[in-house]
């Protein structure tokens, strides 16, 4: 079984910053795509930052410049550096992985996810 258990998130006024971490566990081939996806009540989840195996990074558009995602490929951890927090920000974070679990197996997994609030 895969875990993915995340790390980091609080309360910060805005123009603040925050670090979230997330580490997976368990029986793990290999991890393609790593990262961070949001959700405030009532709307989608939308993607923060993902970062491929080679270290290539994708951005949400409301985050691009802010947020700086980073992989250990070793430790099989990603984190999301958060600067220049917004209100708007403010949501339930969620680390998401897609791994491989054996040579024909490849799926999707989210963390249990963690709460970031800005607010003054």
């Amino acid at each position: 079984q895969v875990q993915l258990v995340e790390s980091g998130g609080g309360l910060v006024q805005p123009g603040g910053s925050l670090r979230l971490s997330c580490a997976a566990s368990g029986r793990i081939f290999v991890i393609n795509d790593m990262g961070w996806y949001r959700q405030v009540p009532g709307k989608q989840r939308e993607l923060v930052a993902s970062m491929s195996s080679s270290g290539r990074a994708n951005y949400g558009d409301s985050v691009n410049g802010r947020f700086t995602i980073s992989r250990d490929n070793a430790k099989n951890t990603v984190d999301l550096q958060m600067n220049s927090l917004k209100p708007e920000d403010t949501a339930v974070y969620f680390c998401n992985a897609e791994i491989r679990t054996t040579t024909f197996t490849t799926s999707n997994y989210w963390g249990q996810g963690t709460q970031v609030t800005v607010s003054s």
